[in-house]
């Protein structure tokens, strides 16, 4: 597995977030490296979960212009439904690292699938726990892997675009690109 590095910016609104994933591209940076995840509240369906690396989704829920405008932008996309922070869609390389930890059972005391997934490449588990605190609450997570150098200037761009908070993790394992 490769060494790479993560920012994670935690976005109190759909809009500041959609507003990172904008400026990031603008930027030029590879929308591989990006991932992004907050909780939809689509009631009508009794999905246990969904994922694609496809070219379309089967439904988006409440907010499906927002989560509609990232499908031409990130790779892979998920809906999942995890006890105790309710319905996520998540889009990104995450897919690949949450399916991952469901399809290995790893189980981490006292996290979900989604805070054992980043467990499992090396986000240290007090900030898995405070990522999925941020998801309860209904913020969003906008994730972005690479160099050092990629991640230092994701970070700026996460504060810029309103982050709330940003924190880096170096040296996480992991393949950028999805692998499912």
């Amino acid at each position: 597995m490769s060494e790479q590095n993560a920012v994670i910016g935690i976005f109190n609104s759909h809009t500041e977030a959609e507003t990172s994933i904008k400026e990031l591209q603008k930027a030029g940076f590879d929308m591989k490296k990006l991932s992004i995840v907050g909780k939809d509240y689509h009631t009508e369906e009794h999905v246990v979960g969904y994922y694609n690396a496809g070219d379309r989704m089967k439904f988006w829920g409440k907010q499906g212009a927002f989560w509609g405008g990232f499908w031409g932008l990130l790779f892979g996309s998920a809906i999942f439904i995890i006890p105790g922070v309710g319905p996520l869609v998540v889009f990104g390389p995450l897919v690949g690292w949450i399916v991952g930890a469901l399809e290995g059972a790893v189980v981490v005391g006292g996290l979900s699938a989604l805070g054992a997934a980043l467990y499992s490449v090396g986000i240290p588990n007090d900030s898995t726990l405070q990522y999925e605190t941020a998801l309860k609450s209904d913020k969003f997570l906008v994730i972005a892997h690479g160099t050092s150098g990629q991640v230092s200037e994701a970070k700026s761009i996460l504060e810029t675009a309103g982050a709330a908070q940003t924190d880096i993790h170096h040296g996480i394992r992991g393949e950028i690109e999805a692998q499912y």
